[in-house]
């Protein structure tokens, strides 16, 4: 699996809005490759931010 899917895993198995540095608790993933995962997934419209600073998939 790719860095973006286990960060868009992590985020729908836990059914809440997250933050990067609950992912990182979550996966054990590097920060730095976390906030690039969130930029891309942010540019393909994968991702929304219902409240400033956590990130839940889109529908």
């Amino acid at each position: 699996m790719s860095i973006k899917e286990d960060v868009l895993k992590a985020m729908k198995d836990a059914g809440k809005p997250l933050s990067a540095g609950e992912v990182e608790k979550l996966t054990g993933l590097d920060r730095k490759e976390i906030d690039k995962a969130f930029k891309e997934l942010k540019k393909e419209n994968l991702i929304i931010s219902p409240v400033r600073c956590k990130w839940e998939p889109a529908e």
